[in-house]
């Protein structure tokens, strides 16, 4: 078969589920199961995979999905706990004080409070609790929505403690036999996945360094009296500061820690700094911003859900016992990787199966207790006691979660195995190389030097279509490793730079503005939302591909396969 055709027919799914999911805009529930379908047919027909190795990378699929989910559940379970617990209310009454204007209170809500919550839940959960929060002190819905999208960007690739990284790029990528060239050459699996999680949070640093100015200034231009960009670049000062209060923690954590806690931390500090330099009025502007009258809002701007604070606490709360649980995730997880014993007590515990439907090499495993969602649960059930709830409260929180997870996993059951499938593929009968690498030969022969360029494109495609920088990592990792490889370039800062442009996807991912539209009654708007942040995320892939360029081509950027 041609390359030209081979390529197309490996690419045939993704553009299937484009074409399903924007042209006709169907639901992903609906479009992913006849993508899964149109894959295996193509193994099966196209590839010459064998029907056992078809069925085995399915069940493959559905163990990470079960992974996934299991953290899904942790994280959305703690958030709903300290919603009935008056935790979630307590936090957000302490941001109120801060200051009266409206850009002070963005970058600290929005961005700093927005990747802290990015960090410890993920999954589009920062815009569906800062949009409320903003709407409840006085911001228009349409701009709680927007901010609540923007933050979706420099923190998302840490986001659930790591989720896209841990399991997005692990699972995207063939460990199996990455790890055995890595190992010839002096290397290791975990040498390699660090090297691309410090690229990772380098990158997004560089790049996202300015996201708190671009959201302070969207805010004054289309929702100010005066439609002004002068007002915005007056809080430039607080912004700068504001963003490196969040990403120098943050590359520091992804060098020294891991990909668990870039956000998590670096959110939790940047907060610590930021409001105490926003109660000293260090770096705030002399003059103070507020929108127009809300009389003078045009309709657009409103959403249908009336929100106040004071009807959502259920009991009075401090706000270090309501910060506790999140701080106690974090303790817990850096002491279950820091400390070999810990993790080992927590791996113990494994559920799994070698060698799917015979001698297929395909592995899967599930650790519940080290993952993160296992600590979160743990952590649950320590607020449950900490904050002193009812059983019916935990109940709620439990069924509230439980009908997220039941409309996440439908849509993961299919695409995940999808994906394995993909990747999979390079052991068939007629002896051709895996649908992502034949895909990234296609491309590495027709674009050449100048793919790092297009790189995060891709990333942000993937992550558009499937509403996740972690599916999208799964879906694009070994194309784009493949393509590196072929160009004889570092596979991990491109691997780097497809999770960067993932993560600014998600400021345009339908999945994530329809799940903000609704927290505040903005439904049946969502085209407005994504005409104003498709420019922050054109700017985000664009800046990314630039340093992708430099890191090769200009610094020299390698790693242990290149030329492998």
């Amino acid at each position: 078969m041609q390359p030209g055709l081979l390529a197309f027919s490996a690419f045939a799914p993704i553009l299937l589920a484009a074409v399903l999911l924007i042209g006709f805009r169907w639901p992903a529930s609906r479009a992913m199961p006849l993508v899964y379908l149109v894959s295996a047919v193509i193994a099966l027909y196209v590839w010459d995979m064998s029907f056992n190795r078809v069925i085995a990378s399915t069940v493959q699929g559905l163990m990470i999905t079960l992974s996934l989910l299991w953290i899904i559940f942790g994280a959305i379970l703690l958030l709903n706990t300290l919603k009935h617990s008056g935790g979630i209310t307590a936090i957000r009454a302490g941001f109120t004080t801060l200051s009266p204007d409206r850009r002070i209170q963005a970058i600290i809500i929005a961005w700093l409070f927005g990747c802290f919550i990015e960090g410890a839940s993920g999954f589009g959960t920062p815009a569906a609790i800062a949009a409320p929060l903003l709407v409840a002190i006085g911001f228009p819905a349409m701009a709680a929505v927007m901010l609540g999208m923007l933050v979706q960007s420099t923190p998302v690739s840490f986001g659930a403690v790591g989720t896209p990284i841990i399991v997005g790029i692990n699972s995207g990528l063939d460990t199996t036999t990455l790890t055995a060239q890595l190992i010839e050459r002096g290397s290791n699996w975990d040498i390699y996945l660090q090297q691309i999680t410090s690229s990772v949070a380098i990158t997004h640093a560089i790049v996202g360094t300015v996201m708190p100015l671009i959201m302070v200034l969207m805010l004054t231009r289309f929702f100010g009296k005066e439609k002004s960009w002068k007002a915005g670049f007056e809080v430039l000062p607080f912004a700068i500061f504001a963003a490196f209060a969040f990403t120098l923690p943050y590359v520091a954590t992804a060098i020294l820690l891991g990909p668990e806690f870039p956000s998590l931390l670096g959110g939790l500090i940047g907060l610590g700094i930021v409001t105490t330099a926003a109660r000293a009025k260090f770096f705030t502007p002399k003059t103070t911003w507020d929108f127009a009258d809300a009389k003078e809002w045009p309709a657009e701007w409103l959403g249908s859900v009336e929100i106040k604070l004071d009807k959502l606490a259920t009991r009075p709360m401090g706000t270090l016992r309501a910060w506790f649980p999140y701080i106690l995730v974090g303790i817990l997880l850096v002491l279950s990787r820091v400390f070999p014993d810990i993790g080992s007590a927590l791996k113990s515990v494994t559920v799994g199966f070698k060698n799917i439907l015979g001698e297929t090499g395909i592995n899967a495993s599930i650790e519940p207790l080290y993952l993160p969602g296992g600590i979160l649960i743990i952590v649950v059930l320590a607020t449950y006691f900490l904050h002193g709830m009812r059983g019916r409260e935990l109940g709620a929180a439990v069924k509230e979660s439980s009908g997220v997870i039941l409309q996440a996993g439908f849509v993961l059951l299919f695409t995940v195995p999808m994906v394995r499938i993909l990747i999979n593929s390079g052991v068939n009968a007629s002896e051709l190389p895996s649908m992502p690498i034949a895909m990234a030969r296609y491309v590495a022969d027709n674009v050449g030097a100048i793919y790092p360029l297009i790189a995060p494109s891709i990333g942000a495609l993937g992550a558009f279509l499937a509403g996740s920088n972690t599916v999208s990592n799964m879906m694009f990792s070994q194309f784009q490793y493949g393509v590196a490889s072929t160009l004889g370039i570092s596979s991990a800062m491109i691997v780097a730079i497809q999770a960067v442009g993932a993560a600014a996807g998600n400021m345009v991912a339908i999945h994530n503005v329809v799940a903000a539209s609704a927290t505040v009654g903005l439904l049946g708007r969502e085209g407005t939302t994504l005409r104003k942040t498709i420019w922050p995320t054109l700017y985000y892939v664009l800046f990314t591909g630039l340093v992708g360029m430099i890191a090769i081509y200009v610094m020299g950027v390698t790693d242990p396969l290149v030329g492998a």
